[in-house]
């Protein structure tokens, strides 16, 4: 038997707040995507604006008629209900989708996704919340976590102690264990930073660390 041909797609099941995000992001970043939705209401919205058809996706012969074992990636959307999002997942993998991302409303939730074959598992409200705890004291411009823990990169102001000196001088990274990775300077493009890179006040630093040292680095005097 011929191996099945695969386009370079990706399938978004559920049409709520978060599959609706996914689904359109992709759709203007011209890449190929088939949403599937079982609501018809929904699917009539947005009938004209994304490649949509109406299937409930936990009946396996609704997603083998909607094309799904043809994607090489598939997003399942469906959160709320732990039922239709276990099934759906479980139906992707016995489909055999090579990259499977599924929405979890928990950490239960998360780990019966991962447990029945789902790649990656995505926690949109709680993600959100830790990126918002960060944000809401006003240190922060932006704040995105890559590890849990291990890694972030954030948007700030310099602190105080760097400006009218360049990364060398100031020992950025000896110092506070952050990487300066670029600068954005008023009236300027985003630029990449070296040793050579002078922080003027009035710049934004964009910078890579664990939590902790972010956290501290942005706590500096300004």
């Amino acid at each position: 038997m011929s191996p099945r041909r695969r386009t370079s797609g990706t399938l978004v099941i559920g049409l709520g707040r978060f599959g609706e995000a996914v689904a359109a992001s992709l759709d203007r970043l011209d890449k190929e995507i088939l949403a599937i939705e079982k609501d018809m209401s929904l699917v009539q919205h947005f009938t004209g604006l994304i490649p949509i058809v109406q299937a409930d996706a936990s009946d396996m012969e609704a997603l083998e008629q909607a094309g799904a074992a043809e994607f090489s990636a598939a997003v399942v959307g469906v959160g709320s209900a732990l039922e239709a999002s276990v099934l759906i997942t479980a139906n992707l993998v016995d489909l055999g989708v090579p990259s499977i991302w599924a929405k979890a409303t928990s950490r239960e939730h998360g780990r019966i996704l991962k447990r029945i074959g789902a790649h990656h598992v995505i926690y949109p409200e709680f993600d959100a919340g830790r990126r918002a705890a960060h944000l809401v004291g006003g240190d922060l411009l932006d704040y995105i976590e890559m590890d849990q823990e291990e890694l972030a990169i954030a948007k700030m102001r310099p602190p105080r102690e760097l400006e009218g000196f360049t990364l060398a001088e100031s020992q950025v990274e000896t110092r506070y264990h952050v990487r300066v990775l670029g600068v954005i300077s008023q009236g300027e493009s985003f630029r990449y930073a070296d040793s050579q890179t002078l922080v003027e006040d009035s710049d934004i630093l964009i910078v890579s660390g664990s939590t902790a040292a972010i956290g501290n680095f942005s706590e500096r005097p300004r």
